[in-house]
This record gives C-alpha cells, sequence and structure tokens, in this order.
C-alpha cells in the first residue's frame, strides 16, 4: 500500500473511524407510529443506530470494515470500492465526532421509545 499524503488527514487518523460504520438514507422520513415501531425493531438489534442529520434519517450499522489494517491503513487501497474512493474528507471524524453535529441520534430501543413517548402522546395506547 503506498502511504498517504501528509497533507491527508487519513494519514493523521489513528482511530480510522470512517472504516467503523456504514450508514444507509432511509429514504422517507419516518412519520406515523408504524414507521418508528419498525425502527424500534431495528435499533434493538446490536450494533444498529439511527441519526437524523440535515433534515434527512439514517440507519447507522456499527462495524469494521473487514480490510482495515492494524495501523489504519486500507488493505485494498489501490482496488477499493468506488464508494471509498469517491469519499471526501473536507471535514469527518478527525475534525470533531459526526454524532455531535446529528439533529437526533438513538443509540438503542430506550433512546427511541422515550422519543416515540413525546412525539406520540398516545404512545402505548392500543
Amino acid at each position: 500500500m503506498d502511504d498517504l499524503a501528509v497533507t491527508n488527514k487519513c494519514s493523521r487518523c489513528i482511530n480510522s473511524i470512517c472504516c467503523t460504520y456504514t450508514t444507509e438514507a432511509l429514504g422517507v422520513a419516518p412519520r406515523s407510529k408504524a414507521d418508528f415501531d419498525h425502527l424500534l425493531w431495528q435499533v434493538s438489534h446490536q450494533g444498529v443506530e439511527l441519526y437524523k442529520d440535515e433534515g434527512e434519517w439514517y440507519l447507522m450499522f456499527l462495524g469494521r470494515c473487514e480490510h482495515l489494517q492494524a495501523d489504519g491503513g486500507c488493505g485494498i487501497y489501490e482496488e477499493r470500492p468506488q464508494i471509498c474512493r469517491d469519499y471526501d474528507n473536507d471535514w469527518c471524524e478527525y475534525d470533531a465526532p459526526a454524532e455531535e453535529g446529528f439533529e437526533l441520534h438513538f443509540r438503542n430501543y430506550g433512546e427511541l421509545l422515550a422519543y416515540c413517548k413525546k412525539r406520540f402522546k398516545s404512545w402505548g395506547k392500543r
């Protein structure tokens, strides 16, 4: 693997945080109790979180990339997927934790359930 330029933040990042999770946009913002009930099921699973950023909702799946080396480098750098090639680190977790900018962030069932009970006054009533 070629060394990254010193001017590149990736070469100074020791935690390689961007390589320890993936996100998937929900596409449609959750609105109904049924939508949030489904999200409660999803965040009940280990390594699954939910967040809202710049008005969009995302699922976050925690898990290290299998190509991340002990030194934080990429084991398949020359053949890495296009999404990795396109990644723009003008602002990244090297600058500040991403969650600092999230509008909402739910790490587990309990956090999302508390939000649901505030959002829907009739939550839990059948």
